[in-house]
């Protein structure tokens, strides 16, 4: 399915859907959403892109292996469980500070880069699978 107005509106669309998907991504602490979901949709435009243009571009896009980028959401959200031991208190533990950025206090927590972590894992499986699953189709 590669019709004209298909690979024309599909940059478009999943450019639309990755931001989408960092809103829905940081949003997740406080109200429905986070990593896993925010992932799935990060992935979805992956393979939208990959439909409407080929594997190569969407391999170009994302510049990483999708695995590499599943990898490093393992090592991110690990980190994040990790920093909790050395503070003393339970692994998994969230951990809250406050830098004031630009005149703003800015709430940074240990959960916000384990849902980063979710969400780089969710992208590099999935998009990989995707991936694979399309370069199967062009032979």
């Amino acid at each position: 399915m590669r019709t004209l107005i298909f690979r024309t509106v599909a940059p478009y669309l999943s450019t639309l859907m990755i931001v989408f998907s960092i809103f829905v991504l940081l949003r997740g602490h406080n109200e429905p959403g986070g990593g896993f979901i925010g992932g799935l949709i990060a992935a979805s435009a992956l393979a939208i892109y990959g439909i409407a243009s080929g594997v190569a571009p969407v391999r170009r896009a994302i510049y990483f292996h999708p695995m590499n980028i599943a990898a490093f959401g393992v090592v991110l959200g690990a980190v994040a469980g990790v920093v909790s031991i050395f503070v003393g208190v339970p692994f998994m533990t969230g951990l809250w500070i406050y830098p004031v950025i630009f005149g703003v206090e800015v709430p940074l927590s240990t959960v916000l880069f384990f849902d980063i972590g979710v969400y780089f894992a969710v992208v590099g499986t999935i998009g990989s699978i995707a991936l694979a699953l399309e370069e199967r189709d062009e032979i």
